[in-house]
């Protein structure tokens, strides 16, 4: 049995929708036979976090970093954003794009939605939706790609705030040459003998030094020029000036499509900046579990235990890991020794060790492994949510600031609890 809502807009539009969720489960029988193990198997419907859970990554590399992107802007005609499609709106860093003021500037801007690949395929959600029997899914379940690819495209569009919107990830070449093409139309437009100068932004381990390689292969057809890595904080400090695009040649035999592209395209890769403060812990969570967060900094069993909390509400739900476990399981530790013990993460005695089996689990998902599925919820009212706290003066504030904000904010739950009102909550 698979439901729940996991929201990444506001607290309140998350507990309203975990509340409808759970009314729909109790009216819903699910579709099993009496002979599956998981046929009584009832999954969570909520994922309790803990209101003293880490709420920035926000490092000293990541401010300097911002501080040099900011006084190279005036040589930069084209900012690429990269956000992470399995969170589209958590990975949205409204500091960046306040710090590098690309809607005021006239400065152009492409928006890359990263990890296409790792998200449900339209063809393996149809066979889904053939299995699942009317078996009731998670808001994030039902969710369909290619309709989650309209929205987004439609907000950017009535936002008026890129150039072009691209979804990349995999071994699909067609996104990156699209892409190429983008950037060279904004080369053109900015018809400079010099050639454009172009930087590309975004969260930590977001993808920005995957994509400067993909462009650089095939604009240039020549080897990566960036290091990469699965943890983020692989890139630290500002890159030199990578060449995209080849500089416009004159004479016979000129390649027509570099007309007007003065001496070319560079890309510049930066460090990815991390939001000052996480409103949300749930959406600290989802950045954790992606990771845009550096692991430990939250503990791995409770990623792994909001990942299977994900697993058992998706709609592959145990299938996806039954090859760990005799039968569904909301218990983390029951789902993490089954792990250590399938994998071989033994410590001594040969006693399963947790936590090895946690990290272990969480890179497999990360790769691809398991079930996949979006991690926000994106509609037009998650994204108009999104924009507003976007806007908030506080959205932005130092973490001193942010501290002190989650002080009086836990007072205020605190005094309500006290009194026995209801809390707004996280």
């Amino acid at each position: 049995m698979t439901t729940s809502t996991i929201l990444s807009a506001a607290s309140k539009a998350a507990t309203k929708s975990s509340s409808a969720t759970a009314a729909a489960i109790a009216k819903s029988a699910v579709n099993l036979t009496a002979s599956s193990p998981s046929s009584t198997f009832q999954p969570r419907t909520t994922f309790s976090v803990s209101d003293s859970i880490t709420r920035s990554y926000y490092l000293g590399h990541h401010r300097a970093a911002l501080g040099r992107m900011q006084k190279t802007l005036s040589n930069v005609g084209l900012i690429i954003e990269c956000r992470d499609l399995r969170v589209p709106i958590s990975s949205w860093n409204p500091l960046l794009e306040r710090s590098l003021a690309t809607s005021t500037s006239g400065r152009a801007r492409i928006i890359v939605y990263t990890k296409r690949d790792l998200v449900p395929s339209p063809s393996r959600q149809s066979k889904q939706k053939q299995e699942d029997g009317g078996i009731l899914l998670s808001e994030n379940a039902k969710q369909d790609t290619a309709s989650v690819i309209q929205t987004l495209k439609e907000f950017h569009a009535s936002q008026r705030n890129a150039e072009e919107v691209v979804f990349l990830g995999g071994e699909n070449s067609r996104p990156t040459a699209q892409l190429l093409e983008a950037i060279k139309r904004v080369a053109r437009d900015a018809d400079t003998i010099t050639g454009l100068r172009a930087m590309v932004v975004g969260m930590p381990n977001a993808g920005k030094s995957t994509l400067l390689n993909k462009l650089r292969a095939k604009g240039m057809n020549l080897p990566k020029a960036a290091k990469t890595g699965a943890e983020p904080g692989v890139t630290r400090k500002l890159g030199t000036p990578v060449r995209i695009v080849p500089r416009e040649m004159e004479g016979e035999g000129a390649d027509p499509d570099l007309m007007g592209l003065g001496e070319g395209v560079f890309l510049v890769d930066t460090p990815g900046v991390f939001i000052p403060y996480v409103a949300s812990a749930e959406d600290m969570l989802k950045l954790s579990l992606v990771g845009c967060v550096k692991d430990g900094l939250i503990s791995n069993v409770t990623v792994a235990d909001y990942l299977l909390y994900h697993l058992n509400l998706s709609a592959e739900g145990f299938s996806s890991y039954k090859k760990f476990c005799e039968r569904p399981t909301n218990d983390v530790y029951e789902w993490l020794r089954g792990i250590a013990i399938s994998t071989g993460k033994l410590a001594k005695f040969r006693e399963p060790n947790i936590e090895a089996a946690a990290d272990w689990i969480i890179q497999e998902w990360r790769k691809g492994g398991l079930a996949r599925f979006l991690l926000d919820v994106v509609d037009k009212e998650a994204l108009r949510e999104a924009v507003e706290r976007a806007r908030d003066p506080d959205a932005n504030m130092s973490m001193s600031r942010a501290r002190k904000k989650e002080k009086e904010m836990r007072k205020v739950r605190n005094e309500a609890k006290r009194q026995g009102l209801p809390s707004s909550g996280a």
